[in-house]
Order: structure tokens, then sequence, then C-alpha cells
């Protein structure tokens, strides 16, 4: 399986790199594909390490303005011209999503799949790894908007809400396997 990541390049404490470390580590030791933004910095680098060496993949796509930030040493790697083509890139080469802690970035390519997925443009199965508690307000804010019926489709058909990197893969593999 192909599993998109969408996170921070930052340099985070160790609350979020230890369960991102344990979730690389599970997909690469269940032999799946990290599909990822290509940064070798930060959480970014955190999870490609994981993955490559608990023995999966690494499919990068980066932006031409981020090239020199690029991780080395990939399975594959592409070079968006722009942010939007790399989100494009991502998502074609994912079979499933996953949105770990981040920033604005993180947080535009977390609405891009979720209105793709409200509109039925995709089926691929999304899940938010809420670490720590960060998205606690994100997460109140969808149910909010599920509850007072801004979304089309129920969140529980948008979106899973893992609190743990092994809860997140088994969700994916269920949903995947469930096709």
């Amino acid at each position: 399986m192909n599993i998109c990541v969408f996170l921070s390049a930052a340099d985070l404490d160790d609350r979020y790199t230890r369960p991102a470390r344990e979730f690389a580590e599970l997909i690469g030791k269940a032999g799946h594909t990290l599909v990822w933004g290509g940064s070798d910095s930060g959480l970014m680098k955190v999870v490609a390490d994981g993955v490559q060496e608990a023995g999966g993949r690494l499919l990068g796509v980066s932006v031409e303005f981020l090239a020199n930030k690029a991780r080395p040493g990939t399975d594959e790697m592409f070079v968006a011209a722009d942010l939007a083509e790399r989100k494009k890139l991502l998502l074609e080469k994912a079979d499933a999503v996953v949105i770990m802690v981040g920033g604005t970035g993180t947080l535009d390519e977390a609405t891009e799949i979720l209105e793709l997925k409200k509109h039925g443009r995709t089926a691929k199965p999304v899940v938010l790894l809420n670490t720590a508690g960060f998205y606690d307000g994100l997460q109140q804010q969808f149910r909010r908007m599920d509850e007072e019926g801004f979304l089309p489709r129920p969140l529980s058909e948008l979106m899973f809400f893992a609190t743990e990197p092994a809860a997140a893969l088994a969700h994916l593999e269920e949903s995947l396997s469930a096709r």
C-alpha cells in the first residue's frame, strides 16, 4: 500500500517525533511505501528514516523551490513545479492518506483531500493521527461542521480519527482490504 503522509518538516518535540517514528516503523515493517513531501528535514526526515530503516519504500514528491531539501537515496523522487502540482502528485501516487502534526501546509493538504472525498472525487481512506491532542480543536470543528449540516456526507465517511499509530495503520489496512 502506498501511504501518503502529510506532516511538518519542522524539528519538533519528542511528544511528536516518538509517535511519528513508531508509525513509520509500522509502515516499513508491513512492507508499505511512504509517499511524502520528500524533505530530509524535521518530522519528514524522522518518518522517512523510520520507514526506510524498517524495510519500507520511499516515494517523495518535492517542489522546485524546496528541491535543495529533498532527501537523497529515495526509491523514487518527483519534483513538482509548484505546491498545487505537488499535492496532485502526492494524492495520485497514494492509496491512503494520513494527516500527522503540521502547520499551514499540512492543513492545506488535509482540506484538499477532504474536499475531494466530500465531492466523491476519491474514495481513499483518510486518517487524522491526533498525536498528543494536537488536533483536538480541529476535530471539534469538524464535528461541529458535521452536526450543523455543513458536510454533505457524514464525517465518519470522510475521515477516521486515531490517537495511536497502530490504530491509524489498522484502519487503513482494514479499509483497503474491504474493497
